[in-house]
């Protein structure tokens, strides 16, 4: 028996034999396979194989030798594109590891345009630090900075729909791609409203999630609804079809309360001008809309590009903003906790490398959804619970990454200034989708 393994950096830790089964369906399921029972197969052999190199009281295998059992197994298998996925998945760790550019993104995606833009405008509002934001809630001037927000995402959905405005006589389908909790449904919302004169249908995708007892699930208990193969594509491939063909089609409804689909949410039809509107956070990803030709889909990317420095002189980072958002919307109204949340985002963070980020380039354009009014909000909300987070993390090692975020928010706490209510934010704001109380129907 494998009773322990040896790691890169020489530690001596015990033996889980159900992350080679995940390692396994993550592989599997970017190409399209979800069984557990045919990963849990290869498992066994992997184990079989390691124990007859190491008997009689040899020393403990290498991760390094369990990775090369794993490839050799699936190749021999017949599974040779869930062994292509996984070798592209090794290499990619190895190439982190050693400080060097990613496969399936790089340098090249970030939209140095954009940033300079946003930090124009923040320096010349004086937001472009965390001091800067104290001085004007402590001012009395909190006010004026949401408007100040609120107009500056204005003017980024003016730009968005000038862009459109020129394509509309070929677009059928107007892709909204971002990562998680950037705002795509309020954008999807804005466009819709600066369009009175087209009738634009929102599909909404997170209803094509596969039943929860089709997802995988990792050693840790974690379900990835983070990666586009966590959505039935045939089915929406199919369904997008039909739609832009004049037919009539039954929308599922997906409970993230049961996890699974349950029941019609919606029957859609479109006219002869209308357009079909899809928020996703894989909206770039080819496979999930093929079925409609590319001269037909306006691809616009959202994210949190915040340009604010902390009183260190370090910008603060976009996924943190995110994550925190998304901590308030999941507690809210997807009865998740903030805690599961955090420990999770090591999902969420990989999928977008590998599926969102890389594609940035693919946009037609870029839209900024930070808002430096947003700050003092989430403080408000979340500040409390961080200090039980860190608790509950320290000497788990399976969580630093969950551990470091968390001590990297307290300090960002520190130095954002309190706000007594959330009166001042519109009810037609993007943050409502996150803190509640917005005058669309979310939820």
């Amino acid at each position: 028996m494998i009773t322990h393994i040896v790691k890169r950096d020489g530690r001596v830790v015990p033996f889980d034999p159900q992350k080679i089964t995940f390692a396994v369906l993550r592989a599997a399921v970017a190409v399209g396979g979800r069984d557990r029972a045919t990963a849990e197969a290869i498992t066994h052999e992997v184990i079989d194989r390691l124990a007859t190199h190491h008997t009689g009281g040899d020393q403990d295998p290498t991760v390094e030798e369990v990775q090369d059992a794993v490839e050799k197994v699936l190749i021999e298998r017949g599974h040779a594109r869930t062994a292509k996925a996984y070798i592209v998945y090794r290499y990619e760790h190895a190439l982190k590891r050693a400080g060097r550019e990613s496969l399936t993104y790089s340098s090249d995606n970030i939209p140095y345009r954009k940033l300079w833009e946003t930090f124009s405008w923040a320096v010349d509002h004086e937001c472009h630090t965390l001091e800067g934001i104290r001085n004007y809630v402590e001012a009395g001037r909190y006010a004026e900075l949401v408007g100040l927000s609120e107009n500056f995402y204005r003017q980024e959905i003016a730009a968005a729909h000038a862009a459109l405005a020129e394509r509309i006589d070929d677009v059928r389908v107007i892709i909204i791609a971002g990562p998680s909790s950037s705002g795509k449904t309020t954008t999807t919302l804005k466009i819709a409203e600066s369009m009175p004169d087209r009738r634009l249908v929102p599909l909404n995708v997170d209803n094509y999630f596969f039943d929860l007892d089709s997802h995988p699930v990792d050693a840790r208990g974690d379900y990835d609804f983070e990666t586009p193969q966590a959505l039935d594509m045939d089915l929406l491939n199919d369904h997008l079809r039909r739609l832009l063909a004049g037919y009539a089609v039954d929308i599922p409804r997906y409970d993230f309360r049961t996890g699974n689909r349950d029941g019609v949410s919606a029957t859609l039809r479109l006219g002869r001008d209308d357009l079909i509107l899809i928020d996703s956070l894989h909206g770039f990803y080819a496979p999930m809309t093929e079925s409609v030709p590319d001269a037909r889909k306006f691809r616009l990317y959202i994210e949190t590009l915040a340009q604010v420095k902390d009183d260190a002189g370090r910008f603060i980072r976009w996924t943190d903003v995110r994550m925190l958002r998304r901590m308030v919307r999941d507690k809210q109204f997807r009865n998740y906790n903030p805690e599961q949340t955090l420990r999770h985002w090591y999902l969420v963070r990989r999928a977008e490398l590998r599926y969102i980020v890389s594609r940035l380039k693919d946009a037609e354009v870029i839209v900024n959804s930070f808002m430096p009014s947003e700050l003092p909000l989430m403080r408000e909300r979340l500040e409390r619970s961080f200090p039980q987070f860190v608790e509950h993390l320290v000497g788990d090692e399976e969580k630093r990454d969950a551990l470091e975020r968390a001590n990297r928010i307290i300090e960002l706490f520190a130095q954002v200034p309190h706000v007594g209510s959330e009166d001042e934010i519109p009810g037609d704001s993007l943050l409502r989708e996150f803190i509640g109380g917005s005058v669309y129907n979310y939820h």
